[in-house]
């Protein structure tokens, strides 16, 4: 019985590690202990959505499906924009801070804190309707004075959204599950060094 049980507990994490999907692509995660608080930027400059050629493209075609319907265009590309501002990134910073009870690890807006923490998204698959979305970004840790020194690059690829309920049908709120699930992913890495 304690055997069958030890086998599953070693599957169990083996399959857990491989679900995080992230690799360190330069420094390390254990250079970033002792580290209390980050000044949280994030970067949209070169996001690929997945089954377009470019951003733009992916807008034109949303945009067009939409001329038709008096204003529903233009917000469209409105909230595409906003999105970030108003579900992503708060999603982000809240969902990795509430991990941290004891706050011994905090993501702050526009602080003077020593070291940044710039999250790059480089790819987004939307999902649909009963279809969780997924995102791609790397993370970059540095001294805010020196942005050139690097102490640990992250990349966390096709982070599926955490599943909320069975049919969601707003395409901001499924890719804000999906920056949830990046920064539970990196919670729980950072946590190994605490």
């Amino acid at each position: 019985m304690k055997k069958e049980y030890l086998s599953f507990v070693i599957l169990l994490i083996t399959t857990f590690g491989f679900s995080q999907r992230y690799k360190v692509l330069k420094g390390s995660l254990e250079s970033l202990k002792g580290i209390s608080e980050y000044n949280i930027t994030f970067d949209y400059s070169a996001v690929e959505v997945h089954g377009y050629e470019s951003e733009g493209a992916f807008l034109k075609e949303k945009m067009d499906k939409r001329k038709n319907k008096e204003g529903k265009a233009e917000e469209f590309k409105k909230e595409w924009f906003e999105s970030r501002t108003t579900k992503y990134e708060p999603n982000f910073i809240n969902y990795f801070n509430e991990r941290f009870t004891n706050n011994e690890i905090e993501l702050v807006i526009n602080s003077e804190s020593k070291y940044t923490m710039n999250l790059k998204t480089t790819w987004i698959y939307p999902g649909y309707f009963s279809e969780d979305a997924k995102i791609s970004v790397v993370i970059n840790v540095f001294e805010t004075a020196n942005p050139k020194n690097i102490i640990a690059k992250i990349k966390f690829n096709r982070v599926r959204g955490i599943d909320k309920e069975q049919f969601n049908i707003n395409l901001s709120n499924r890719i804000a599950n999906a920056y949830e699930k990046v920064a539970k992913n990196l919670a729980m890495q950072l946590k190994r060094f605490l």
